[in-house]
């Protein structure tokens, strides 16, 4: 009887053990201890970022292998995007994406090529923020009311800076034109701390930020708060009017959410085991806090329930950015 060499002893055993052991069992057994790239579409320092960087420590813990936040910036987040797209469909490059890259981008440039919804794997929802609208300290306006009140005295001359074309905030931004009839013009960043800084500066007149980047500056008297995008005030700055609340404004709603994807047809059990354990990182108390924080909704989910919400929520922007591209305010 001819002699069965240790290392082919051992292949021949994973081979009966995978003939027979359930799906779920051979699920466990990813990620095999190599690293998880998790790719951001913003730079350091911004919501996206943040959120990435609350979720992927106590992912890798569950996973039992690092989770690396890659920051790979601009163009509203779909060079991230398209990255996670074209990865390898084994699990080990994931996207902490938003709906700038996943739902909107494409509604406003032609270049982007890919789909959201059918061109990535939806693992689960993560949660969404509010964005707020600020003023720069040398306006001199208090609240939306005396901001609309000098864009219309001022038509097309007073600018909102956003983190970019297609991005939630950019789409805030010309909601507020649409529904108040102002002609405030856009300015687009590559991401928030630049934003930050001209708006403090007095570079620009008007900034859409998300809450978690502006909370500190509006709460050190550096920027003035007008309103939050939500139709109601957020429990972590319930101090800042909801934009709303302005008669002009009248059922003003939107915001931003995070998800994590992969690229479309990651195997079915690394899609489950990517969900199970997200939903299980968003019942961690400390993790909790920390979105809460942030002022984001820790939500979860199942891939379906995303999936639904992304169809949703891309129809329900499409009339704003049709809209906007019909006035020529959408650049």
């Amino acid at each position: 009887m001819p002699t069965i060499s240790p290392s082919l002893r051992r292949l021949l055993l994973a081979a009966a053990l995978a003939a027979v052991l359930p799906l779920p069992v051979l699920a466990q057994a990813w990620p095999m201890g190599k690293p998880i790239t998790l790719l951001v579409g913003y730079p350091a320092g911004g919501s996206v970022d943040l959120v990435a960087r609350i979720v992927a420590e106590p992912l890798a813990r569950r996973l039992g292998t690092p989770v690396v936040v890659e920051n790979n910036a601009g163009a509203g987040g779909t060079i991230a995007a398209q990255k996670a797209v074209n990865a390898a469909r084994d699990g080990f490059t994931l996207l902490l994406g938003s709906g700038s890259e996943i739902s909107i981008a494409r509604l406003y440039n032609t270049a982007v090529k890919y789909n959201g919804e059918t061109d990535l794997s939806h693992i689960g929802m993560i949660g969404s923020t509010p964005m707020v609208f600020v003023a720069g300290p040398q306006v001199g306006v208090k609240t939306m009311e005396e901001a609309l009140a000098k864009a219309r005295r001022e038509p097309n001359r007073l600018n909102f800076a956003s983190s970019g074309v297609g991005t939630p905030l950019h789409v805030s931004g010309e909601l507020i034109n649409l529904k108040a009839g102002t002609s405030l013009r856009h300015v687009p960043y590559r991401g928030a701390p630049q934003m930050v800084q001209d708006v403090l500066g007095g570079n620009i007149e008007f900034g859409m930020f998300v809450l978690s980047s502006a909370l500190p500056h509006i709460e050190a008297g550096k920027m003035v708060a007008l309103g939050v995008t939500t139709p109601t005030r957020s429990r972590a700055a319930p101090q800042i009017p909801a934009l709303a609340e302005n008669a002009r404004l009248k059922g003003y709603d939107m915001n931003v959410w995070f998800g994590l994807f992969g690229p479309a047809g990651l195997p079915a059990a690394t899609t489950a085991r990517l969900n199970k354990e997200l939903n299980e990182v968003l019942r961690d108390q400390a993790v909790w806090q920390k979105l809460q924080k942030a002022g984001v909704s820790n939500e979860g989910g199942t891939p379906q329930q995303l999936s639904a919400f992304i169809k949703t929520e891309t129809q329900r922007v499409r009339s704003v950015v049709t809209q906007a591209v019909a006035t020529g305010s959408s650049q």
